[in-house]
């Protein structure tokens, strides 16, 4: 069965800002059937209107989606699941990154429950729409941030422990999107893929309102004022993204993880199968 986007269904979480609407808007003008999340209408309404006056009949939706609800989540995927009669590509891209902690509406620390947490549960509650819409796809939006970290601090995965400042957030993130890859070797595992694939993937530095928080910052500003510049743009941000989902030479292609366009090789962190077996059952328990 050829892989054709313009056949397909796809859901993307984070569909307003960066590398997200540059997806979005993309796959739109390739035909796909686009659902994106967004906590505020109005931003995705924008989406929207910006897909609806660059592509010939365009077929999207917005939809309200809070990774930090567990509840909520599950609540959306019920909802999806009963309005949409497949899905084909997930791609979870949504995440945040903070200067000072906060707590998910569950009680977990704010960037591991969003961007991980939130997704994971997301998958687990969709995947049997996936898995009915074989062939299909899930694609993890990590980073080569997951090299700042050495490895899951599984005594401490909501970041109590000391202060909670810029340089910790950024730990944090980092830390979460090695979880980002751990989830998707564990998930690669317990799927067969001549069905379902996972892969996570790097868009590379890419300059998007993720760091917004950590701007707030005197430090923030220096960084993202002198190392900015030297950032791509969310569109070509998006290039791995869109390869990752629309390359039909990646059917059967499953536990990878891919940096411009190509298959790369991760920190020995992010293959470490053990740990990639813990933080799953540590997950389920968290969600469940």
């Amino acid at each position: 069965m050829a892989w054709d986007i313009a056949d397909k269904v796809i859901l993307i979480t984070g569909g307003t800002t960066g590398i997200g609407r540059a997806t979005v808007v993309a796959l739109a003008a390739r035909g796909a059937h686009v659902v994106f999340t967004a906590r505020d209408a109005t931003a995705g309404q924008a989406v929207i209107d910006e897909v609806a006056a660059t592509t010939r009949k365009p077929s999207i939706e917005q939809r309200h989606l809070d990774l930090d609800d567990l509840a909520a989540v599950r609540g959306f995927a019920s909802d999806f699941i009963a309005n949409h009669p497949a899905l084909h590509v997930l791609i979870n891209n949504a995440a945040v990154m903070l200067r000072e902690r906060r707590s998910t509406v569950d009680g977990h620390e704010l960037t591991f429950g969003v961007n991980h947490l939130g997704h994971f549960q997301l998958v687990r509650s969709l995947l049997p729409l996936i898995q009915a819409s074989a062939p299909a796809r899930i694609l993890n939006v990590a980073s080569d941030a997951h090299k700042w970290v050495r490895g899951m601090d599984f005594a401490d995965l909501s970041a109590t422990s000391g202060r909670y400042g810029a340089s910790r957030g950024r730990r944090a993130y980092a830390a979460s999107k090695l979880a980002n890859m751990l989830f998707t070797r564990e998930l690669a595992k317990r799927l067969d893929p001549a069905a379902v694939t996972a892969n996570s993937l790097h868009p590379g530095a890419v300059r998007t309102r993720l760091g917004r928080d950590t701007e707030a910052t005197r430090i923030g500003e220096i960084f993202w004022t002198v190392f900015g510049m030297f950032f791509t743009t969310p569109q070509k941000g998006a290039q791995t993204t869109l390869w990752a989902a629309t390359n039909p030479e990646l059917d059967m292609v499953s536990g990878q993880y891919f940096a411009k366009s190509k298959i790369a090789v991760p920190n020995k962190n992010a293959c470490d199968d053990n740990a990639a077996a813990r933080l799953w059952e540590i997950s389920e328990s968290l969600t469940a």
